[in-house]
């Protein structure tokens, strides 16, 4: 069985009470578990855009000559929890399904599949690379995804191995010099081992050129080979520096074939922010809910406020500062008090990740992470305007940016800015005119000094 998971809230229920009962129910998106008079029988569980009106339906007096579903006499107790987005409904039910019904029940409902990834076999003589869709404790640190799909899996190995000459056979090689070979010798895309054409030592280190391009995502050998370009054009070299541009351009081509997610599975690490849930403690509160990608496992999700962020679109079209139009949660302070500093937009940041990577732990619970993987992969893979929330890969040095965590919490929760309407420039001089001639006129010349600078900004 998986770990246990706990809803946020359980009512007794009773067909006597039960309008009573529903009314309580928030009608908002969740995840809810319909318990019946006996314990060890197994729930209703499902998730709900709106909670109270799938309850309605499930548990209101059933009407005559209905053949909907209806358990208003068998259920017992109502266990439910508020969720902020699609993504988070998902996970909430896979783990309530996996504490419920175990891995394999959970893995069913939800319809969940194992991602495809690149296992590179290190721990072999003469090391290859292959698509699969079986994760391994052992091969895990060499392995390489999740992709979309088998078919983007297979397209970025094949123009990766062009590059090289790394074995494609999959048959466990005992070399010996009268071996047939294979196409890929004869094309010279192979050093051969199986002819014993190459020493051990020759093919070990072209698998590790191989590892070092999937572990870097090809700057292993783009900084090698612009280096040597750089230097053939310093030496007046220019077919050798155009040979070299053009292999430069290849492997480019051949590393934009995976996306910026594909790492090592223990390397992947991630920020995903969606909206977070609503409810009475909540409900006119501005926060997101932030999930940690750690290891290839989920985590969370934890609330953040985006109280004092500021998210800032500027509206050039108008040509001024003072048009633009930012999106803005900023607390100000009042007349004569300090601001707050000890509780920053980027120090709530931080301490949110921390949280998150502390309950983080190496996991050894290889279906758990193949589910998670399979979230992770139908979620990401999505059209970008059909998924909601945003992602963040760590920095280089392996660092949040936190300042664009924060920008995107804030674009999470209210949104892009509305574009402005179209604004007339002759009439707003004409107007700016018309206030200067007319304060002027009253005699209050202390604010000469603005009326010209409004004009400015209007030209």
């Amino acid at each position: 069985m998986a770990a246990s998971f706990t809803f946020e809230q359980s009512i007794a229920f009773s067909p006597e009470n039960a309008e009573e009962i529903l009314r309580s129910i928030p009608a908002l998106p969740g995840v809810f578990a319909l318990y019946g008079q006996q314990e060890n029988a197994e729930p209703y569980l499902t998730r709900a855009a709106d909670l109270r009106r799938r309850m309605k339906r499930l548990l209101a007096p059933p009407e005559s000559q209905s053949r909907r579903l209806n358990l208003r006499d068998r259920v017992a107790r109502i266990e439910y929890t508020v969720t902020g987005s699609e993504f988070e409904s998902t996970l909430t039910l896979y783990h309530a399904a996996a504490s419920i019904y175990g891995y394999a029940e959970a893995r069913r409902r939800l319809r969940l599949h194992t991602p495809t990834v690149l296992r590179m076999t290190m721990e072999n003589e003469f090391p290859r690379v292959y698509a699969t869709n079986r994760l391994s404790r052992r091969g895990l640190a060499q392995m390489y995804g999740p992709f979309p799909s088998r078919a983007a899996a297979e397209r970025y190995c094949d123009a990766v191995l062009d590059l090289f000459k790394l074995r494609r056979c999959h048959e466990d090689l005992a070399p010996y010099p009268e071996h047939p070979g294979c196409v890929y010798g004869e094309m010279h895309k192979c050093i051969e081992p199986c002819k014993q054409a190459c020493t051990p030592e020759q093919y070990a280190a072209e698998a590790a050129a191989v590892k070092a391009f999937f572990d870097t995502r090809g700057e292993s050998m783009l900084t090698r080979i612009g280096i040597d370009r750089d230097k053939a054009s310093e030496e007046m070299e220019f077919e050798r520096a155009a040979e070299l541009h053009e292999q430069y351009q290849k492997v480019k081509a051949a590393a934009s074939l995976a996306d910026e997610l594909v790492r090592p599975i223990p390397q992947l690490r991630a920020v995903i922010v969606q909206k977070a849930a609503e409810d009475e403690a909540h409900r006119h509160s501005a926060d997101a809910a932030i999930i940690l990608l750690q290891g290839g496992c989920l985590l969370g999700p934890e609330r953040l406020s985006t109280l004092g962020v500021r998210a800032v679109k500027e509206q050039t079209s108008v040509g001024s500062s003072l048009f633009a139009q930012p999106l803005m949660l900023e607390a100000v302070p009042l007349e004569g008090e300090a601001a707050d500093t000890t509780n920053s937009p980027e120090q709530r940041a931080r301490a949110v990740l921390e949280r998150l990577e502390a309950a983080a732990s190496p996991s050894n619970d290889v279906a758990m992470l193949s589910d998670h993987l399979s979230l992770l992969r139908r979620w990401y893979y999505r059209p970008e305007k059909q998924r909601a929330g945003e992602v963040f890969l760590p920095n280089a040095d392996g660092g949040w940016p936190i300042r664009r965590i924060l920008n995107g919490t804030a674009r999470v929760v209210l949104g892009d800015p509305k574009p402005m309407a179209d604004t007339d420039r002759e009439a707003a001089k004409k107007i700016a005119k018309e206030t200067k001639t007319r304060i002027l006129h009253e005699g209050r010349p202390d604010v000469e000094r603005v009326v010209p600078v409004i004009t400015r900004d209007k030209q």
